[in-house]
């Protein structure tokens, strides 16, 4: 009786890690299609060809990995600790790498004053995709 308890609140709490990874990754998508359209037709005769590039570039970062989290939702009970890991790095990767380069390449027509300290936060943002790969791998490396 005592084993089927815990057995539900791991599949509950599977459901709830999975749910959040795939709601997570809709509105990464959502916004992506949005700020794709928008910097295509919204912005691009108000950015430099430069600026757009540069905002292309977060789009599609955003876009890889939403796509990456829908996969990693499918993954919540093999190694759930490192495909939360994974989780939280893409995430952060998001709103870091794609989010700073969203920043830089409007400040032509936004004139943020704080666009010296968003230089750095591009690669973090980086980083952090890359330690969410890492641990996608290894929790498949570690899955027996």
């Amino acid at each position: 009786m005592l084993s089927s308890f815990l057995i539900l609140g791991i599949v509950k709490a599977d459901f709830i890690m999975e749910r959040r990874i795939v709601l997570t990754a809709s509105v990464f998508g959502l916004l992506a299609v949005i700020l794709g359209a928008f910097g295509a037709h919204g912005l691009k005769s108000m950015l430099s060809s430069n600026a757009i590039e540069v905002w292309s570039k977060g789009v599609e970062y955003q876009f890889y990995h939403a796509l990456a989290l829908l996969f990693l939702s499918r993954m919540a009970t093999v190694r759930p600790r490192l495909i939360w890991l994974s989780y939280l790095f893409f995430t952060l990767g998001v709103i870091c790498f794609s989010g700073s380069l969203y920043l830089l390449s409007t400040r032509e027509i936004t004139n943020i004053s704080f666009a010296s300290i968003l230089g750095p936060v591009t690669p973090i943002g980086g980083l952090f995709f890359i330690l969410g790969w890492v641990m996608l791998f290894l929790s498949v490396l570690k899955n027996k």
